[in-house]
């Protein structure tokens, strides 16, 4: 085989798996819209969580990062966190019900490589999670969020990679399991306590130090900072305390290169 029969080769494999990526995408959008539950779950107990914790418990907490603020306004970035985690287990779990069909089976046979199955996952996922966050995210100025295009915007990239590293480490524990009872499990010991130690709740200066230190290494925090600092962008006095922008962008970046690397190498792996 020569040189130029080989680059024809790997660019065939490239555009029938960027094919495929297309495919999977618009199957989870489809599926999303014929499960009308799914909307519910991702979005009615986070918007449920912000009337409890921001507005019904308003009066027990103190706002960590500035004075003069409620509850509900600290607690608002972690609640779009949490809309994005809901819609990646959600998006995940799907491949446990899509094995179990045979129509993983289906698609690993098939002529698209197997990263093509990954990031078909990860993306259909994040699109879903921006749709739904983006909705959520229309409502900052009730929460006395300054109005800011260029923030906005920056805060709909942050949300993105969030996107992209929930549901990729979605993808890495489901890809392996049969069960999806024993999904939940992983996920309730995995990723809730991962958006709670992220500062979604609360800071990590009010935190014991052991405590600190596993937000310190949690790259879930790094996503929630980055938020925050692009839903004050042009407040610093609101970030006090708060992991730079640069720092967090950075390690967010990292982490969701990581985090998607890690679902493709699965991917690539032989199934036992």
């Amino acid at each position: 085989m020569n040189a130029a029969t080989t680059v024809g080769s790997n660019g065939s494999n490239a555009t029938r798996g960027w094919l495929a990526v297309g495919t999977l995408l618009r199957r989870e959008f489809t599926r999303f819209i014929r499960q009308k539950h799914r909307v519910f779950g991702a979005l009615g107990q986070p918007i449920l969580f912000l009337v409890l914790f921001g507005a019904g418990w308003s009066r027990s907490f103190q706002h960590p990062l500035s004075t003069g603020n409620s509850y509900a306004e600290y607690f608002y970035p972690g609640t779009l966190v949490l809309v994005i985690l809901f819609t990646a287990i959600f998006a995940t779990i799907s491949i446990i019900e899509d094995r179990t069909s045979g129509f993983l089976q289906s698609v690993l046979v098939s002529p698209s490589p197997s990263w093509s199955v990954a990031l078909g996952k990860i993306f259909g996922s994040t699109a879903l999670a921006m749709a739904q966050g983006i909705i959520l995210l229309a409502i900052a100025p009730i929460l006395h969020y300054p109005v800011n295009l260029i923030g906005w915007l920056g805060a709909a990239v942050v949300m993105a990679m969030i996107a992209i590293l929930m549901s990729a480490l979605g993808f890495v524990f489901a890809w392996r399991m049969d069960s999806v009872q024993g999904y939940h499990a992983a996920m309730n010991v995995i990723l809730v306590p991962m958006w709670l130690l992220s500062g979604a709740m609360f800071p990590a200066a009010g935190a014991a130090g052991w405590m600190s230190y596993i937000m310190m290494i949690n790259p879930l925090t790094y996503g929630t900072a980055s938020l925050r600092h692009m839903l004050y962008l042009g407040h610093p006095e609101k970030t006090v305390g708060l992991p730079s922008l640069g720092l967090s962008l950075g390690l967010l970046v990292v982490f969701s290169g990581a985090a998607a690397g890690a679902a493709v190498w699965q991917a690539n792996r032989p199934h036992k």
